[in-house]
């Protein structure tokens, strides 16, 4: 029997936040949500994806609309560049079919679906807490509210997580990812890499790092942007972070085919960041009456692409717990079951695959699809990942 008439709070209204609100109202709550930014969020372009199965199920279970835009492919490309020479050779086709997705429309679409009155903008939860009688509280500058639940969903320094793990602190990686997106007339002088980039996702393989490379749609309908992300170690201390543009453009330089090189170095970006690499996982993701999601709960290295997807499944798993179980006590337990263990097995398959790709990476203009093969099995070490496919045969 479903627990029913639950007030849920929400902290954080970003993707996170804005599919657990989802996840509570189909589940017959009453659901608040408070976000501490005044503005909307979707202007925050960025790339992301995420697998076709989970799209398809957001869609199905009325989280998402259809008509949001995507740009699906179903194949990855492995390049590197040619050893002595400037040109690309391509090392393997493998097939791995990924939703591209632009951060800002995923959350739009979220965010459409959650009622005007129910998400609160411009208060910064303050803290939170528990009341007597063992019910939530969530303080903000115009006082306190209390719910049966309350969701972390504020990210990575969640006030959610320092009541109920303030142990857990970001254990850095070493090295750093920059971040963007293009205007797609970069690849106007470059008709082949458009043309891949129409069917495929590049991987670009270079010693002590690998860039990342796929269109998303824009802001404007019917437009694209090509979304990058490019992982290396920094050239100074981590007290002297280089500046994106300049940096990425040195990397791109030194270590990628000229073609590619040029869409960096001369290509008009419309949004461009740069973020540390470091992972965390909280020992339970729900202790109740509060449970955490998305980046509040972990945070994996973002080779498993997995950030938004996490939370996505994050959603869909409270909502089935919900709808399960016959307290919120019991809906917290089940949760915590299913996305603690998850959270830690992306944590690991993330440090696996930033071994592999840029701690220790192979000498990848010498290889070959066999090669690429081998050296896939080995990184995942029997982990599954949606990334990750069989080799296409040429």
């Amino acid at each position: 029997m479903a627990v029913t008439g639950l007030r849920i709070g929400v902290v954080g209204g970003s993707i996170a936040g804005c599919a657990m609100a989802i996840a509570g109202a189909r589940a017959g709550a009453d659901v608040t949500v408070h976000e501490r930014s005044n503005g909307a969020l979707q202007d925050r372009g960025f790339g992301i994806v995420i697998p076709p199965p989970l799209h398809q199920e957001l869609v199905t279970g009325g989280y998402l609309s259809a008509d949001m835009p995507t740009t699906p492919v179903v194949t990855r490309i492995w390049l590197a560049r040619a050893p002595g020479r400037r040109s690309a050779r391509e090392l393997a086709r493998r097939a791995s079919p990924v939703t591209p997705c632009n951060w800002g429309l995923l959350w739009r679409a979220l965010r459409s679906n959650i009622g005007e009155g129910a998400y609160h903008r411009g208060l910064p939860v303050g803290s939170v807490g528990r009341t007597h009688s063992g019910r939530a509280l969530i303080r903000t500058a115009d006082g306190e509210q209390e719910y049966d639940i309350v969701v972390g969903a504020d990210g990575h320094r969640s006030v959610t997580r320092e009541l109920i793990a303030p142990e857990v602190r970001p254990a850095p990686a070493g090295y750093l990812v920059w971040r963007g997106t293009i205007a797609l007339s970069a690849l106007r002088d470059h008709p082949k890499q458009l043309e891949l980039l129409k069917t495929a996702w590049i991987t670009l393989g270079f010693r002590g790092g690998h860039g990342v490379f796929y269109l998303i749609p824009g802001a404007d309908p019917g437009s694209r942007l090509l979304a990058y992300a490019i992982y290396a170690s920094p050239p100074v201390s981590a007290s002297e972070v280089p500046v994106s543009a300049a940096y990425v453009r040195n990397i791109a330089d030194e270590h990628f085919p000229a073609e590619w090189a040029d869409v960096v170095a001369r290509g008009e970006h419309t949004s461009q960041a740069l973020h540390p690499v470091a992972d965390f996982v909280v020992p339970r993701a729900a202790e109740a009456p509060f449970l955490l999601a998305g980046d509040a709960a972990s945070v994996t290295r973002p080779h498993t692409a997995s950030g938004a997807v996490k939370a996505l499944q994050d959603a869909l798993c409270l909502e089935r717990a919900l709808r399960e179980s016959s307290s919120a006590a019991g809906a917290l337990s089940r949760y915590a079951d299913e996305r603690t263990a998850e959270g830690a097995r992306l944590v690991e398959l993330g440090r696996r695959l930033g071994r592999a790709l840029v701690e220790n990476t192979p000498d990848w203009p010498a290889m070959g699809p066999a090669d690429v093969d081998a050296w896939n099995r080995a990184a995942l070490n029997g982990v599954r990942s949606y990334l990750y496919g069989s080799v296409q045969r040429r």
